[in-house]
């Protein structure tokens, strides 16, 4: 867009020569190497030179001085959103072979939401010019275009000329002017304490309207001294566009993360794009060229700073283990409880095998996981965790397994193993098994079975770890998927390494008859939950219908052992047309159409729209973004003890703020590009945009009344009244 203001500049600049060339050029008598001033009514421009001649040298410092009257300005080499440089055209100057022009560092203008880069009251141009013929005469004779804004913006054309024809070269009036703005060209930043370290993109992008994306690069800058109004300018490919930057300093204020917008078109790749950034700090100033490279996103303290395999792989363990306790796998406890318990009195051999298997269990499902992710993102499909709550034949399988095990756990029926199994056991060492505990594969399967309900409900603790191994190589995505498997298989380890504890678990007895039937009351309320979840992705009719196959595998279950051989029969064959019939369920209805109702439940939500929120804090409105799912439980964790109680459900209520929900229980590929733009790939997701923070402040997975509090400050640049 700049660039097509470029041209389009240019075009106006040709037009308005002729009324540029036939403005009166008020000429004083000229200095001793300079050209005589071409003044308008808003605008003074000549040519100067260092010395008064060409001596005996190659090449000759020259400077184009522009001085402005109040409030009018001329633009940089990347002008920003509008407007267009200066330009000289030399061909008809003599025994001149090449100029070099310097552009010292800019400023940053805002006028109507448009940002441009460029000078005001004074700035000289330096500029080096080699001859052709060494101590020959220099007559310079250039073609002027340029821009002058201020509330209205008019473009000026002119012609210079300057002779240089003396084999002296003494330095003039001007050889210290040029040398200022010489000064003021950026350079490495050696001379000035400034080092820019590197830049990398901070997430995905993620998809902005026809044919766009946007997305973040951070940039991390650094200072001998601490920075006071640091300010970065970058110039790269046309199809790129970028934002101010959104500056974080380090406590002794010599370090600065620098946060860039950028707006990229379709077929464009941010990802090892070069770059020309400039960093300014006052009249300090450094330039590099850079490629950007892959970055992670920002972290939710906002730091920016990326985490090292070793800790992500710590975090992961201590994830893993945490997840033992959450709600999603308390109906799996039951079955660990039971294991412990019928371990009571048992062999120390029979115990260690039965927790070797189901750490197994845990630790190859994490694995097999790990396999299919990196065969969906290698085929370059979208890939999340607990994203197999999105299909409704995982929730009907996941709802048909649950509700078999709480009818086991009531006594209707008992698990066994197909009699080749059994037969393949004894043979290979029949002395180990136990018919009074569960199977080696019975054992593996509650560890499998564990890791599968832990997905839905484990944010709060492995966001940071699944992201980072889902945005890195396939390495990291199998080290990372190991750990959690070996954090949450811990406690099976311990008991195998020291299988004496579960002996001191009270033996089998009447009481564990009584704990069964609580137990398959959890397993039996996991399935209810599961219906709601079909009923959220599809309809209230297909949860139904699912609902009544589960009931009456249980009526079939319950009165299989009361009738004859033959009706046992028929009984199986119907249990095995129930499940059919569960599963067919989502093919033969049609998800009903969402409306704002059903994404709203609440009146101050609206619908997600990543697209929109630039307009909005354009506006100067806060934004906060929550993205859920009814499959979530930390989700709604969050609302219950957070978003719809106390100061937070009072600001969002209110018109301070912006507030947008994305369902994405359903399969939605703009969620899905939102939260891979922060390399997230897992819900709750929780973001705060505003006038103090246009790249969005990410909340931590599990929300706290002073969390969201504190970002609705910083976001709305303290505009947000919060009583405390």
């Amino acid at each position: 867009m700049t660039r097509k203001l470029y041209l389009a500049g240019l075009a106006i600049a040709a037009a308005g020569y002729l009324i540029g060339a036939s403005m009166p050029s008020l000429a004083a008598p000229p200095d001793s190497g300079a050209s005589p001033w071409i003044k308008t009514a808003q605008t003074s421009v000549r040519l100067v030179s260092a010395s008064d001649g060409v001596g005996a040298g190659k090449t000759v410092r020259l400077g184009l001085q522009f001085k402005l009257k109040d409030n009018w300005k001329i633009y940089w080499r990347d002008p920003g959103d509008a407007g267009f440089p200066p330009n000289l055209d030399w061909t008809q100057s003599s025994n001149l072979k090449k100029t070099t022009f310097l552009w010292p560092a800019p400023t940053r203008f805002e006028v109507l939401g448009l940002q441009t880069m460029g000078y005001k009251k004074e700035v000289v141009f330096p500029i080096t010019a080699e001859l052709t013929e060494p101590g020959k005469p220099l007559l310079l004779r250039a073609k002027l275009n340029y821009l002058a804004c201020d509330d209205v913006c008019i473009p000026y054309s002119a012609k210079i000329s300057l002779d240089l024809d003396r084999a002296s070269s003494e330095p003039t009036s001007n050889f210290h002017l040029i040398n200022k703005y010489t000064a003021l060209v950026p350079g490495n930043g050696s001379g000035h304490g400034l080092t820019i370290a590197a830049i990398e993109t901070a997430g995905a992008l993620h998809s902005a309207g026809k044919n766009i994306k946007n997305g973040v690069l951070r940039i991390a800058a650094k200072s001998t001294i601490p920075f006071q109004k640091p300010d970065l300018f970058l110039e790269g490919p046309e199809s790129i566009f970028f934002s101010p930057p959104t500056i974080r300093l380090s406590k002794d204020g010599k370090n600065a993360v620098l946060l860039v917008p950028v707006s990229v078109e379709e077929d464009a790749k941010i990802e090892s794009a070069s770059v020309t950034l400039t960093l300014t700090d006052g009249n300090r100033s450094a330039e590099r060229r850079l490629t950007v490279t892959r970055g992670l996103a920002e972290s939710p303290t906002g730091t920016g700073l990326a985490l090292s395999l070793p800790i992500i792989l710590a975090l992961a363990v201590l994830g893993g283990l945490i997840l033992n306790l959450m709600p999603c796998v308390l109906p799996v406890l039951s079955l660990k409880v039971l294991s412990f318990v019928s371990h009571g009195g048992a062999e120390k051999r029979t115990v260690r095998r039965s927790f070797v298997a189901s750490s197994l269990g845990i630790f190859i499902s994490f694995l097999v996981i790990a396999s299919a992710l990196v065969g969906l993102k290698q085929a370059g499909a979208a890939v999340g965790w607990g994203i197999q709550f999105q299909h409704p034949w995982f929730i009907v399988g996941l709802t048909i397994i649950v509700t078999l095990f709480a009818y086991n756990l009531w006594g209707l029926f008992e698990f066994r193993l197909p009699s080749f199994v059994g037969n393949i056991a004894a043979r290979g060492g029949g002395e180990d098994r136990d018919p009074n505990h569960q199977s080696f594969s019975g054992n593996f399967a509650t560890g499998a079975f564990a890791t599968i309900l832990a997905t839905p409900c484990s944010a709060p603790f492995l966001g940071t770890a699944i992201g980072f191994a889902l945005a890195g190589s396939i390495f990291d995505i199998y080290a990372v998927f190991a750990a959690l498997g070996l954090g949450m298989a811990l406690p099976f380890i311990l008991i195998a390494l020291a299988p004496g504890l579960a002996s001191k678990f009270p033996k089998p007895g009447r009481w564990m008859i009584r704990l069964k039937q609580i137990l398959g009351l959890a397993l039996f309320a996991t399935a209810l939950w599961l219906l709601s979840v079909l009923a959220a992705q599809l309809n209230f009719e297909a949860a139904a219908i699912v609902g009544a196959t589960m009931i009456g595998i249980g009526a079939l279950l319950f009165g299989r052992p009361r009738v004859g051989k033959s009706w046992r029969q028929a009984a199986s064959a119907g249990i095995a047309v129930l499940v059919l019939a569960a599963f067919a369920t989502p093919y033969q209805l049609k998800p009903v159409a969402v409306s704002t109702q059903d994404i709203t439940k609440a009146g101050f939500w609206r619908p997600f729209d990543a697209a929109a929120i630039p307009s909005f804090v354009a506006q100067g409105k806060t934004v906060f973004v929550d993205i859920t799912a009814e499959w979530c439980i930390t989700c709604l964790v969050n609302k219950g003890a957070v978003l719809n109680r106390g100061e937070v459900f009072k600001i969002l209520n209110s018109d301070q703020i912006v507030a947008m929900q994305g369902d994405w229980t359903r399969p939605d590929p703009k969620i899905t590009d939102y939260l891979n733009s922060f390399n997230r790939f897992g819900i709750p997701f929780n973001a705060v945009y505003g006038p103090g923070n246009v790249t969005g402040i990410v909340l931590p997975e599990l929300l706290t009344p002073g969390a969201v509090l504190g970002a609705f400050e910083e976001a709305s640049a303290n505009k947000i009244v919060i009583r405390k």
